[in-house]
């Protein structure tokens, strides 16, 4: 199969929807041989800062010299940005041979009366396959949607959970309260893990200790509050963090702190068995000596009964450690795609994350001219999202995110924004946005394109932006 059939084939299949439930990916990965039975994972699941959490420390664990498979959703640049192997996207061919793969159990499956598993289940088996023949160390993965029902949640042999904040989102399949979202988040603590967690909401903080205590798992609260001396920029961030002094980061916003420390806890849970020193969240991350583990610099390995030689600690000296902080990025997350004026990018979709996104915007950009460039989707907070976001702008341009079904015209987010901000107006075109924010900003403003994933991507080749990556072979 080409490339080509392989997307016309996930195009077909994008009327299963979304489906909770892991019978149907069970089913689907049995027939495949369970590829994802032969792999070890990092599992992050959350509201907010997943992605970022996934780049900091699939970077890291690259840079010490593992091979490291990476799952997340939604693609900004490229569809096959979803899977990567140390940085390299899954190359054509081998989507299309997959695809070829999955086409004839998903059609057997079908003929058998069984439901025909959904767009994700299909992708997050591919991604099994892939990282399974890429013989892969460990695989950092991000849940689709939730956590407990979420197809990722077929995997069996997660070494550490990862909790980033969780906030109101998705509540038609999630829940309508704070406790019902995080039940979902929690899902994914698996027995045996270790789990580690951003700094909660006390409601969402009592369900992910009660799982982790009913499991008994070890649990750490990564508190971005412990970081010092933290200096804050558009191209690099410093701050200092359990010892560790300097260390920098390259990616935008004043929440990136927070999701480097839940990294660099979850880094930490990976390599516990070769730290000495404090338990874990105590003052949290502690500076290690190089050459610690193997001779090569990797993890000790045990035998784990059946004979399976399995990887128990992954870990990284401190250089290697700065470098893959230093190196992580994650496109279309306060972004900077352009000068003169500076052009931002955000995926500010929710309640929470448009929170965050005043917040950098009043940390960077205090006193300036802003110019929102606004396209969201039908089933997101997109009231909430005007109502933190609105009082910033000079103008709000909205557009239609292109290619969703799911996207609200450009004219009703308009008519939205209105009735609390008389400067608005409807593009036709993201193409048509870009140049009319262009047209109404001088020199030092700031114009922010934000709300759904799905239209960045585009965004950054009409801003003129993007992320070289290799292809994965």
């Amino acid at each position: 199969m080409k490339y080509a059939e392989a997307l016309d084939f996930m195009e077909q299949i994008g009327k299963y929807g979304i489906v909770p439930g892991l019978e149907g990916i069970r089913e689907l990965c049995r027939r495949l041989g369970d590829p994802q039975r032969e792999l070890r994972f990092v599992h992050v699941a959350g509201t907010n800062g997943k992605g970022s959490v996934c780049a900091y420390m699939s970077t890291v664990l690259q840079c010490g010299g593992y091979r490291v498979g990476k799952y997340t959703s939604p693609a900004v640049l490229d569809w096959r940005e979803e899977i990567q192997v140390n940085g390299s996207y899954i190359a054509k061919a081998a989507v299309g041979r997959y695809m070829e793969q999955l086409k004839a159990v998903c059609g057997e499956m079908a003929a058998e009366g069984r439901p025909h598993p959904t767009p994700f289940e299909v992708k997050t088996a591919m991604a099994f396959l892939c990282f399974r023949d890429k013989k892969c160390d460990i695989v950092v993965m991000e849940t689709g949607m939730g956590g407990l029902l979420d197809a990722t949640n077929v995997v069996e042999d997660t070494c550490v959970a990862v909790l980033t904040s969780v906030s109101m989102d998705h509540m038609g399949f999630l829940g309508k309260t704070l406790p019902e979202i995080a039940a979902q988040k929690a899902g994914i603590i698996k027995r045996g893990c270790h789990v580690v967690t951003a700094v909660q909401e006390p409601e969402v903080m009592e369900v992910l200790a009660g799982r982790a205590a009913a499991l008994g798992c070890p649990l750490t609260v990564a508190d971005a509050r412990a970081a010092e001396h933290v200096r804050f920029g558009l191209e690099k961030q410093r701050f200092d963090y359990g010892g560790l002094k300097k260390l920098e980061i390259t990616l935008a916003g004043q929440c990136q702190i927070e999701n480097a420390v839940t990294a660099l806890e979850g880094l930490r849970a990976l390599g516990i068995g070769a730290l000495g020193g404090a338990e874990p969240g105590a003052g949290a991350l502690e500076s290690r000596e190089p050459g610690i583990g193997a001779a090569d610099g990797r993890a000790p390995e045990d035998e784990e009964p059946g004979g399976r030689i399995r990887k128990r600690e992954f870990p990284v000296t401190e250089e290697r450690l700065r470098q893959g902080m230093a190196q992580a990025i994650w496109p279309g997350r306060f972004a900077v795609a352009g000068r003169k004026p500076c052009f931002i990018l955000d995926g500010a979709h929710n309640e929470d994350a448009a929170r965050k996104l005043v917040q950098s915007l009043e940390l960077y950009f205090s006193g300036r001219r802003i110019l929102y460039i606004m396209g969201m989707l039908r089933d997101k907070e997109y009231g909430k999202v005007i109502g933190l976001t609105h009082s910033l702008a000079d103008q709000i341009i909205t557009v239609t995110p292109p290619g969703n079904p799911r996207a609200m015209p450009a004219y009703e987010l308009a008519a939205a924004v209105a009735q609390v901000h008389e400067k608005v107006t409807a593009a036709d075109s993201l193409e048509e946005a870009v140049e009319m924010a262009r047209l109404l900003a001088d020199k030092e403003d700031v114009i922010v394109a934000f709300g759904s994933l799905s239209y960045l991507g585009r965004m950054l080749e009409i801003v003129g932006g993007g992320i070289p990556t290799g292809e994965l072979r």
